[in-house]
């Protein structure tokens, strides 16, 4: 069996349960150096074959898979973050179903969730936002037009900007257009690793802060007015809300 596990942001406390007891019992691992903290591999067997994807291509990857799976070795597949968003793993998923090797995803904690809690925030904020938008700027991948960022600001949500910290004042640029030069917004660099940063600020001002700190790869982008002040309790412990579980009082 083929494993892809979501090993977390960084810090390696943040891979699931699940995940660890999988990867502990795995006799292959291949895990994406570039972005994966070595840590993790704690968890690994003593014994386990362990492969750094990041000077590999596709195919290499497959063939080292299909290789374990001939001699009846489980492949641990370490993914940063969770496997969802920007894996790459759907590629894999698709060569592994025409060799009928059969293969689990096993989910984990998003940069961008460790970074809302890095800055103990919600991102669905009662009477302020309750939807959340993932994306990034086209870069080698190309972005769909109708999924711009000039678009998607249209809907002022809460926004998580992947894979654009090297383009932050073009990031500020478009979305100050829809969102407003005060619009709150965060930076968290390695979210829960030891060399973590945040940079705060708003949309007319963060690009010079997040220049001057350096950022450019490896960071999240949070915008939106989840986090600023202005928010309304909501109704889930309201003692005047009833629900399934309760009886409002009058």
């Amino acid at each position: 069996m083929i494993y892809f596990i979501g090993a977390g942001p960084g810090d390696p406390d943040l891979i699931t349960v699940k995940g660890a007891n999988i990867l502990a019992s795995c006799g292959v691992v291949i895990y994406a150096g570039s972005l994966v903290n070595p840590d993790v591999l704690r968890y690994a067997r003593r014994d386990a074959r362990v492969y750094d994807s990041s000077g590999m291509n596709l195919e290499e990857i497959i063939d080292v898979m299909k290789s374990a799976h001939g001699e009846g070795l489980d492949v641990a597949r370490l993914h940063t973050g969770d496997p969802s968003i920007y894996s790459a793993v759907r590629e894999q998923a698709e060569m592994l179903k025409k060799l009928g090797i059969p293969f689990e995803i096993i989910p984990g904690v998003s940069s961008f969730t460790a970074a809302a809690a890095v800055l103990k925030s919600e991102l669905t904020v009662p009477g302020v936002s309750q939807t959340v938008i993932i994306t990034r700027v086209p870069g080698r991948t190309p972005v769909p037009e109708r999924e711009r960022l000039k678009s998607l600001a249209a809907h002022r949500a809460t926004m998580a900007v992947f894979l654009s910290a090297d383009r932050i004042k073009d990031v500020a640029d478009e979305l100050i257009q829809s969102y407003g030069p005060k619009t709150p917004v965060a930076v968290v660099y390695r979210a829960t690793w030891e060399d973590q940063k945040v940079v705060r600020g708003t949309l007319e001002d963060i690009a010079g802060k997040v220049e001057e700190e350096g950022i450019k790869r490896t960071a999240v982008i949070i915008v939106g007015e989840a986090l600023g002040d202005a928010f309304e309790f909501s109704k889930l412990y309201d003692p005047s809300f009833s629900h399934g579980f309760r009886s409002g009082t009058p």
